[in-house]
């Protein structure tokens, strides 16, 4: 007789067997959450009026099915809405990815935007993260986001994947971005120098400003945290606009302040950014305590309820 069976036999006439892992019984046992182990799996989450908090206790990375909203939002940065298939309980997170992308190319050039430690050059000292870790890594998470369904994650990773990508290319000589402004072509540095390239890059930071608005307004529907980096990246984008123009103009004192003044909100945008990521990585090792994120989801409700609602009315 295996086991199993003498254990069976062993049960009361009454009892009615249930095969879990030892492991189960004792966690059931000591903390009394039966209704984990009612669910149809052991790694089925509570339902969705359990609280972010208590929901984040149980939560692994490869297994997210099940969710309240509010974890969603903190887990994806997008509101929750329904999509064909499991991918979400079937492969990892990509959030976390494209956000250490960004972190790693926004952080430095915060730094070198505000002078610390005699920082500057416009970045160019960090080029190669925003390639590898900015323009690689925000565009692979911004892509694995579409195929779970998140849209608008995965459309401010890939722009902004396409932003780091821009601003490398800009400032690698093989591109001559700067070098076609130069009188000299044999010193194509003297262009980063010229009124022309500097007017004319300042349209490009006044429409990434331009973005960084709109996606601000969406985010509205997530959490504070992730609203705060919007907000840090716009008045990045709009200062750094009034820089270059400033130095287009001659104005190098006030080019010079407002550089540093965008860098304070870039460093604004990052920290709020280092929050949501770790924030993130503590619920996906299933830590004892959790960051919160502020969920604001509540306060402007979607556009389906409303049309629920209307409906209800008008019937």
């Amino acid at each position: 007789m295996n086991r199993v069976q003498q254990e069976k036999s062993e049960a009361a006439p009454g009892d009615k067997f249930s095969p879990v892992f030892a492991t189960m019984q004792n966690d059931s046992e000591d903390s009394g959450h039966r209704s984990f182990l009612d669910a149809p799996s052991p790694y089925r989450l509570k339902p969705d009026n359990t609280s972010s908090d208590e929901a984040l206790k149980q939560i692994r990375t490869a297994n997210t099915v099940s969710i309240s909203p509010e974890l969603f939002e903190k887990l994806y940065l997008t509101p929750q809405k329904a999509v064909k298939g499991d991918l979400r309980g079937t492969f990892g997170n990509p959030t976390p990815v494209a956000l250490i992308g960004f972190l790693l190319s926004c952080t430095p050039l915060a730094c070198e935007l505000m002078g610390w430690r005699g920082a500057g050059g416009n970045g160019a000292a960090t080029l190669g993260a925003y390639y590898f870790f900015g323009g690689m890594l925000m565009t692979l998470g911004g892509l694995l986001e579409f195929f779970l369904g998140n849209t608008f994650a995965f459309v401010v990773f890939c722009s902004f994947g396409g932003f780091w990508f821009t601003l490398g290319s800009t400032l690698t000589p093989f591109y001559n971005a700067y070098g076609a402004y130069s009188s000299d072509p044999t010193k194509p540095y003297e262009g980063l120098a010229s009124e022309g390239f500097h007017a004319s890059y300042g349209f490009f930071l006044l429409f990434m400003g331009l973005l960084s608005l709109l996606y601000l307004i969406c985010a509205l529907r997530t959490n504070i945290v992730f609203v705060t980096i919007f907000f840090g990246l716009f008045f990045t984008f709009v200062l750094l606009t009034g820089s270059y123009w400033q130095i287009a103009i001659g104005h190098a004192a006030a080019a010079a302040n407002l550089q540093i003044a965008s860098g304070a909100f870039a460093f604004l945008a990052c920290l709020a950014g280092w929050w949501i990521f770790f924030a993130q990585m503590l619920a996906s090792v299933d830590f004892p305590f959790q960051l919160p994120v502020g969920d604001i989801s509540h306060l402007i409700r979607s556009g389906s309820d409303r049309m629920k609602d209307k409906e209800r009315f008008s019937a």
